[in-house]
């Protein structure tokens, strides 16, 4: 298969990713609304669920359990489980619109990580975008009451900005991981880590899921497994600039399903801030500057 078609290959694997996570939020919400069933509870079902499929396929597949490189391996782990638990605080205390808009300013974290992580020289031009995308974050976080205080802001939003914070490392190191280690070991380790940190959160407000709540439970878990698991493949070869731009369309499709499903509010500040961090995510992934090159070159 030549480049060019690995790289659309992947580029769909993580617009299905991005699909998976806005229904997964959905699905969450749902259960969440109608039942007793917490945030923590439903990452570790998330998670118990990857982890029994991660092992069922490697044991058939004898694929060897120790990872090549267990340090970038441990730390997608880590950062991952932190980046789902935050996320599925979002949804449960603000909007799937908002959650998921916040989620997804991970790849302005992952811009101002890849120096350190991934060896990576950033355009000067790339700043400006962060600054863009730091004001889109505090358009997005802008109270009702138009003035900005800490004490003042959603906790769900806050959770979702952490999200996306860690969501920037476990990008960052995933990268780096699938440099020297498979997919299913990964998962394997990720979904083993999260599974167990996340038992001890869920256990103190265990509720039985039942009736429709299970069925959303259930749905919430698979597509958020399929989403993990397509981001994880998506990100084998292609660049993370380009990853990260295909990633936006989450935004787009969580705020469609949070509108029409929950009708989630989209104040003017929520639309404008959507807007500006889009931007910015499309300046952070290269394509300004690609552009800008094959103009000069063409001159």
């Amino acid at each position: 298969m030549s480049g060019t078609s690995l790289m659309y290959r992947d580029m769909f694997f993580i617009l299905m990713s991005a699909f998976g996570f806005a229904l997964s939020a959905v699905f969450a919400k749902l259960v969440m609304n109608s039942s007793p069933i917490t945030a923590f509870e439903l990452t570790f079902f998330r998670f118990a669920a990857g982890f029994v499929m991660a092992a069922f396929y490697m044991g058939v597949n004898r694929v060897p359990l120790r990872p090549k490189n267990p340090v970038y391996v441990s730390l997608r782990a880590v950062f991952n489980v932190a980046a789902a638990v935050f996320f599925f605080l979002a949804v449960e205390y603000t909007t799937v619109t908002k959650s998921n808009l916040l989620n997804m300013t991970y790849p302005i974290f992952v811009f101002i990580l890849a120096p350190y992580i991934n060896k990576e020289k950033i355009p000067r031009l790339h700043y400006f975008f962060l600054a863009l995308g730091t004001a889109g974050i505090y358009l997005v976080l802008m109270p009702d009451t138009g003035v900005f205080h800490l004490n003042a802001v959603n906790r769900g939003d806050m959770y979702g900005l952490v999200s996306g914070l860690c969501a920037g490392f476990a990008i960052a190191y995933l990268r780096q991981a699938r440099k020297q280690d498979s997919t299913p070991v990964i998962l394997f380790y990720h979904m083993g880590a999260g599974m167990l940190l996340t038992f001890f959160l869920a256990v103190p407000g265990f509720s039985a899921p039942k009736g429709m709540a299970l069925a959303y439970v259930v749905l919430a878990t698979l597509a958020s497994l399929a989403a993990q698991l397509f981001l994880t493949i998506g990100y084998r070869s292609i660049h993370a600039a380009a990853g990260a731009i295909v990633s936006c369309s989450r935004i787009f499709i969580a705020a469609l399903l949070g509108v029409s499903i929950f009708a989630d509010p989209l104040t003017l500040n929520i639309i404008a801030g959507g807007i500006v961090i889009i931007i910015s995510l499309i300046g952070v992934s290269g394509i300004v500057g690609r552009t800008t090159n094959r103009g000069i070159a063409s001159k």
